[in-house]
């Protein structure tokens, strides 16, 4: 969780307290804190000699953050008349090539990430948590610039509120209670909620999610938010997340510390949810659908089994080698669910395989669609967002590794090797989406926990919020 910052403004600098920090920027080697006059200060290095970027402002933002938090200070403050300060600012945003707007809001929004901490759990310590409460500005703030930094703060709130919902244990964030969080979340705003439960998904013939989730005593939901934010003829862009509020592997049981953390295994469900009603809050002037296929892989007398054959419903069969690759297996039935949308994109989102940590480590998510420019401009948002992404190729000759001998596809690879893991889970995604106009596939596994050393807390780190707000608005 993260306390909510307050952004207050003054004209000069206010009267300071042992709590208080404030905050410059300086061509020194390193940041430093230190205390003159009665006053701390925390000089932020920005070396003349190292080129700045966009990727350092962000980092840049929340080391400011955690070294407040480190040293135990409340309320931060910026000092918008310091004229060094101003001038090295000006040079290095101008070096990025980032704009005034832009950087207003990548500040509010990387100041909450960073003041992010998921302590639910823990026991409060008697001084209270480190969290910065307030950040002051000195100077003339604009009313332009106030609304920048407002709307930051809201895709901040998105982006930890989703973390909220991974980080929550497997126990305490079943599809049950997924659901009633999210008519929590939506109160309101001009969303619509529609929640489909077993008999209704049976009805539908949505066989390949409620197979995965029959192993456990959890009833499996299906989740779809729909936001009107223009004329409902426009073809909306439809969100599909992956929502294993945890995940044992099934019949194909993790073994040891695999099973640690698999609680975030609805990371990409929790991030479509919260992109939507964030899209809902900044009024725009879009169509969105969010789908969540939200169920437990269990392991129970009732849990499906390897070689079992299902029927999607799509009308595919499914020929299931491995129970732990069940997150392809819910979304094949909420790919096609979404199809009754006409959309105009559809994306989904999905903590899908080990193997594309293995690709790019902690550092990016792993995109895939045969539209090349779909992919150049992920690219590009990713930059600018934050999320960054890299491609791996989807060629014709990959779906051959999907075809089954029993069923029309299989959910891993048809020679049972661990060949191409990752763009075999979206190759075999791909079967249950060619109709659509455009589609890409975010494997998220990579970055559903955050890295050592980008100044967040440990656990999950919100992905890809920020990059499907910034597709929303293209």
């Amino acid at each position: 969780m993260s306390m909510s910052i307050n952004l207050n403004f003054y004209k000069e600098v206010p009267k300071t307290t042992e709590k208080d920090l404030l905050v410059r920027l300086s061509n020194s080697a390193k940041d430093e804190i230190f205390k003159e006059g009665g006053v701390r200060y925390l000089n932020i290095s920005l070396p003349k000699d190292s080129k700045f970027t966009r990727r350092k402002y962000f980092l840049l933002v929340r080391r400011m953050i955690m070294a407040a938090k480190n040293v135990g200070a409340k309320r931060i403050i910026i000092d918008l008349n310091h004229k060094e300060s101003l001038k090295i600012a000006k040079e290095k945003l101008r070096e990025a090539k980032i704009d005034l707007k832009d950087a207003v809001k990548i500040f509010a929004t990387n100041c909450l990430m960073a003041n992010y901490k998921y302590v639910v759990y823990k026991e409060t310590p008697k001084d209270g948590w480190n969290f910065v409460e307030e950040i002051c500005f000195v100077g003339n703030v604009n009313a332009k610039i106030k609304e920048f930094l407002n709307e930051g703060v809201l895709i901040g709130e998105s982006v930890n509120r989703t973390r909220d919902l991974a980080n929550t244990p497997g126990g305490d964030m079943t599809p049950s209670i997924l659901v009633e969080e999210i008519k929590k979340d939506i109160k309101g705003l001009p969303i619509v909620m529609n929640v489909l439960d077993e008999k209704e998904m049976q009805r539908l013939n949505m066989n390949a999610i409620l197979a995965v989730g029959r192993g456990s005593d959890e009833e499996s939901k299906f989740i779809v938010l729909e936001y009107w934010g223009t004329k409902k003829k426009e073809n909306p862009i439809v969100l599909v997340g992956k929502g294993v509020t945890y995940d044992t592997g099934g019949l194909s049981i993790k073994l040891g510390d695999g099973m640690l953390g698999m609680n975030m295994d609805m990371s990409g469900g929790a991030a479509v949810l919260q992109t939507l009603i964030l899209g809902a809050k900044l009024k725009l002037k879009k169509n969105i659908i969010a789908l969540v296929p939200a169920v437990e892989n269990g392991v129970s007398g009732k849990s499906y089994r390897p070689g079992d054959i299902i029927k999607s419903m799509s009308g595919k069969t499914i020929e299931v080698l491995n129970t732990d690759a069940e997150g392809r297996v819910i979304l094949a039935d909420a790919l096609t669910y979404a199809k009754q949308y006409n959309p105009e994109l559809v994306i989904d989102v999905a903590t899908l395989t080990g193997a594309a940590i293995i690709s790019v480590g902690d550092r990016a998510n792993l995109i895939f669609s045969r539209d090349e420019k779909l992919i150049k401009n992920t690219q590009e948002l990713g930059e600018k967002s934050g999320e960054y992404v890299w491609p791996l190729p989807m060629w014709e000759e990959y779906e051959n590794d999907v075809k089954g001998s029993v069923g029309d596809v299989t959910n891993i690879h048809n020679k049972k090797n661990r060949q191409a893991g990752s763009i075999m889970g979206a190759v075999f995604l791909l079967q249950f989406a060619k109709d659509f106009k455009k589609w890409m596939h975010i494997d998220m596994a990579p970055r559903m926990e955050a890295s050592s050393d980008e100044f967040l807390s440990s656990g999950a780190v919100g992905s890809p919020v920020r990059l499907l707000l910034e597709f929303l608005r293209k």
